[in-house]
């Protein structure tokens, strides 16, 4: 197997456990909470759920990157970010900042103190849940752009 296809086969499996994984807790984990826990319980709920998943998602998020840059770099794919018709490349690449910057600065840095010490806790989970959408849904834009762009379909 070439260095190209090896670095596929990482970046696939990274961005679907990556994904799958903030489908998972957006979907599924985050309204049980809301079913099970009452308003001012659902964030530390959320937080007990969240302590275990972060260090995957963490992991998941630097291999997509790093096969990412491994398959642009190898592939001599640098010059498709000049090119408009490759808009799912500059996607996946924002959205993984978006993720990065999530995971290694801003949640450790400055929501997880904030979170722990919470004096709204009911709107702190709201407004949470509401993010995890939004990312959701441009994480899984960037995903069906690159199936679809990556196969000369877009």
């Amino acid at each position: 197997m070439d260095d190209f296809s090896l670095a596929r086969v990482v970046h696939v499996v990274s961005v679907v456990m990556w994904i799958g994984g903030v489908a998972f807790v957006t979907t599924t984990a985050m309204p049980a909470i809301r079913a099970a826990e009452p308003p001012e319980r659902r964030l530390a709920a959320f937080h007990r759920f969240e302590r275990r998943f972060v260090w995957q998602a963490r992991i998941w998020v630097l291999l997509a990157g790093a096969s990412g840059v491994w398959m642009t770099q190898s592939g001599g794919l640098w010059d498709r970010f000049s090119d408009p018709a490759f808009w799912w490349m500059h996607a996946m690449v924002a959205v993984w900042l978006v993720f990065f910057a999530m995971l290694f600065v801003i949640e450790p840095l400055v929501l997880q103190r904030r979170m722990t010490a919470s004096s709204q806790p009911e709107q702190d989970f709201d407004r949470m849940e509401r993010m995890h959408r939004v990312v959701l849904a441009l994480a899984l834009t960037a995903v069906i752009g690159a199936a679809a762009g990556s196969r000369g379909l877009l």
